[in-house]
């Protein structure tokens, strides 16, 4: 489901993240992703399909259309990263609680 990368000890950690729920990341799951991403300091970027944006605008978010099975690069640094990466890694996992 997702691969981990610290690259290097500059503080980035990155993260493949598989859609798993059934109809994607529609207004919902947007809002529920950018919630969690606003509680922490650290930047966060998801990327897919070479379109990368800010992972705490829920109008990116929604602009990367990611339906079912889509793939995300997610990337997450600052002091607080790896506790939004965990965070952000449970919601998928849990299909964004919608199955």
């Amino acid at each position: 489901m997702s691969a981990a990368k610290d690259k290097a000890g500059d503080g980035v950690i990155t993260r493949e993240l598989v859609v798993a729920n059934k109809v994607g990341i529609h207004a919902r799951p947007a809002a529920m992703f950018v919630k969690i991403a606003s509680r922490y300091q650290c930047d966060i970027f998801l990327e897919k399909d070479g379109e990368k944006i800010n992972g705490k605008s829920i109008m990116g978010l929604l602009m990367l259309a990611a339906g079912p099975g889509s793939k995300l690069m997610m990337e997450a640094s600052g002091k607080d990263a790896a506790q939004a990466t965990a965070e952000i890694e449970d919601l998928f996992q849990r299909k964004f609680d919608e199955e």
